[in-house]
């Protein structure tokens, strides 16, 4: 009987000791800052803000602010970094004639503190007022834009801040859904709830925007699942287009779309007439 209660207490021992690892590092897997050297940053403006927190903060502005219909701000994917960004955004710029916002986190390209969930809430909400207090864009002439992770943060600001749109490229249902895949099985409600500080849910959250989505995917895509980007889109409240990108995995649909996908991004910002002509 002693034996069964000391297994017993192994067992209860060995269960807490792998929430709390759960606990401790889910947002460790989730955030993957990259560290120094960081990439040259010269010949871009970058504005600097802080979070309501103070944490300081930063993004890059690319199109002329005096002439542009109006902004797209993005959020960047968990192992990236915005001034990565900046080529594509160039190309927005081109093609649209809006201004892109291309927003970094806290704990990314040298910032101080930590990224979490919440910081991540923190942060985009800190992009939002920005762009709308010191650079005077109105809520409608705004568009948001996210990539893998940046899809779950820019839905997420989307509910609190209606956009004329919202795209998303490389989206995830939920993070529960992607911790049924890192692990080989979907968590319990119950159990999600009792280990996780992730709460992101853009399956649930595009199914209560009334705003259009766009979502766009690598039809290879081993990292997130196409059929988690098909399945956000078909959630959706309100559709824009849906963009599936043969041959294309996570991190290449932009070289391997090509003017499939300019075409799916420029015709995703026409609710804010920002097309060039």
């Amino acid at each position: 009987m002693a034996n069964v209660a000391v297994a017993g207490l192994s067992i209860l021992t060995l269960l807490i000791l792998f929430v709390g690892l759960i606990w401790t590092f889910q947002e460790r897997i989730a955030f993957q800052p990259q560290g120094p050297p960081y990439p040259d940053e010269s010949g871009l403006r970058r504005v600097d803000y802080s979070a309501a927190d103070g944490q300081p903060l930063f993004a890059y502005l690319v199109g002329d602010p005096q002439t542009a219909a109006g902004l797209l701000l993005a959020f960047h994917g968990n192992a990236d970094l915005a001034v990565w960004q900046a080529g594509w955004a160039s190309e927005i710029a081109h093609r649209t004639g809006l201004m892109v916002m291309l927003a970094e986190y806290r704990g990314y390209m040298g910032l101080p503190g930590r990224p979490s969930y919440a910081a991540s809430q923190l942060d985009a909400e800190a992009a939002w007022q920005f762009a709308t207090d010191s650079l005077g864009v109105a809520p409608d002439r705004m568009a948001f834009f996210g990539h893998s992770l940046g899809t779950a943060v820019a839905t997420e600001l989307a509910a609190k801040h209606s956009p004329a749109a919202l795209l998303l490229q490389s989206p995830f249902t939920s993070a529960r859904d992607m911790a049924g895949i890192m692990v080989g099985r979907r968590p319990t409600e119950i159990t999600w709830r009792l280990v996780s500080r992730l709460h992101f849910d853009t399956g649930a959250q595009v199914a209560r925007l009334d705003v259009p989505v766009s979502v766009a995917h690598g039809a290879l895509d081993r990292l997130i699942p196409p059929d988690m980007g098909k399945a956000v889109f078909a959630a959706a409240k309100q559709k824009g287009e849906w963009l599936l990108v043969p041959n294309a995995s996570h991190n290449d649909v932009i070289e391997r779309g090509g003017t499939l996908y300019w075409d799916w991004i420029t015709r995703a910002l026409q609710p804010l007439s920002l097309l060039h002509r």
